[in-house]
């Protein structure tokens, strides 16, 4: 399992925002989007470096990947 995964689902406290990329505690916030407030965005920053991902959507779900910290699919959150 990649270390974002892992992360994701023990969950670990994030360092950085996962929809806006802000240093949780550090930067100021950023307001979010609605479907972001309400839960229904994919992540598109990691959580561990802040780095944009690259986020692939599917009908059924999503796939986000991290060059540094590897892979996290929504599939892996429904269970």
């Amino acid at each position: 399992m990649d270390e974002l995964a892992a992360a994701v689902l023990t969950g670990e406290a994030p360092v950085f925002h996962p929809n806006t990329g802000a240093e949780i505690g550090v930067d100021e916030e950023r307001p979010l989007s609605v479907g972001a407030a309400a839960g229904l965005e994919p992540p598109r920053y990691c959580q561990l470096c802040g780095r944009r991902m690259k986020v692939q959507i599917r009908p059924t779900g999503w796939h986000a990947e991290c060059s540094r910290h590897g892979e996290l699919d929504s599939t892996l959150l429904d269970r």
